[in-house]
């Protein structure tokens, strides 16, 4: 009757909407809690020890901080040329990494797709000094041509204004170099999601006459459009910390213009800290790390956008 009334118990409970919790489970639940406390800590550590060692440059005097007009003056060109180059990156990168993933998912033969998709991957692998050094010295000179014949032709567009540079160390070879490096991490997401697309939305749309065209743009982008936009974030965020290729390619003025094809650049809040912090003592360093943390507000506000965007393409999918 004991046993009976056990195992009557146990069954009820399983009625009830539980099931016995395994060991397992419990230590799998609470290392998975904590891995994402232990996120959420370390990013209000690194918010933390940024906001205390940039306070003395905030609340500096203008006059003894570096340049000329304090600390927004000094963090607002380098702000404008992260954001104007990972811009750029974007414009340039998404478009290519959505037609690469179309193409290996639903046009090119099996024997084609999978070494393509494997060379794209590896690109990520490539260290950013070396992609700085091919944009200096093979890209750079490669496009002088060009960049004249955008001005001469463009010119009355600010981004084509000119003069043109002799060096190719603009704004818009830096822009195509972090376009090369981010096009791996779009295209590896997008392809991904769209080798997901189901089977049935794709034969469907064919046997009702679409071209594979129509097909892909009624099943297949549709399907995929939260993860284009979470790979495009991604890409987005390596493209707005990249440091070394930026450095090493670009010829730094200060300016704040939109002009792509001159001598006249902004620096970006990344590559500034990079060159200058080896030589910087005292408040030099407390300024640096606040244009630091203001890069690391724009990298904060970017994800949440992405992931708002994100959370509310799942919702109209649902509904």
């Amino acid at each position: 009757m004991a046993g009976t009334a056990t195992t009557t118990g146990e069954a009820a409970r399983r009625i009830g909407g539980g099931r016995p919790v395994r060991r397992g489970d419990r230590i799998f639940a609470g290392a998975a809690s904590g891995a994402g406390v232990a996120i959420l800590a370390v990013l209000a550590g690194v918010a933390v020890f940024l906001l205390v060692k940039a306070w003395p440059a905030i609340t500096a005097d203008p006059e003894q901080i570096p340049g000329d007009g304090g600390l927004v003056a000094y963090i607002a060109p380098l702000a404008f040329g992260t954001v104007l180059s990972a811009a750029i990156a974007i414009v340039l990168a998404v478009p290519m990494a959505v037609a690469v993933s179309l193409f290996v998912t639903h046009y090119a033969p099996r024997r084609l797709s999978q070494p393509l998709g494997y060379t794209i991957d590896l690109l990520a692998a490539i260290p950013s000094i070396i992609y700085g050094l091919w944009g200096i010295a093979v890209l750079g000179p490669a496009v002088v041509g060009l960049q004249q014949w955008l001005e001469e032709h463009l010119g009355f567009l600010p981004f084509f204004a000119g003069p043109a540079s002799a060096t190719g160390r603009t704004m818009l070879v830096v822009g195509v170099v972090l376009a090369v490096m981010i096009l791996p991490i779009i295209t590896a997401v997008t392809r991904e999601v769209f080798a997901q697309t189901p089977r049935r939305h794709i034969e469907a749309a064919l046997a009702l006459g679409a071209t594979r065209w129509e097909m892909i743009r009624m099943t297949v982008l549709p399907f995929g459009r939260s993860a284009i936009v979470g790979a495009s974030m991604l890409g987005l965020g390596r493209a707005l910390g990249e440091t070394m290729a930026v450095a090493i390619i670009l010829s730094v003025s200060g300016a704040v213009t939109f002009n792509l094809i001159s001598s006249a650049n902004p620096s970006t809040i990344a590559a500034n800290i990079a060159l200058d912090f080896p030589e910087s003592s005292g408040l030099a360093v407390n300024t640096l790390i606040a244009s630091g943390l203001v890069l690391f507000g724009i990298t904060l506000v970017v994800n949440m956008a992405a992931r708002a965007v994100i959370a509310r393409g799942e919702r109209e999918r649902r509904a």
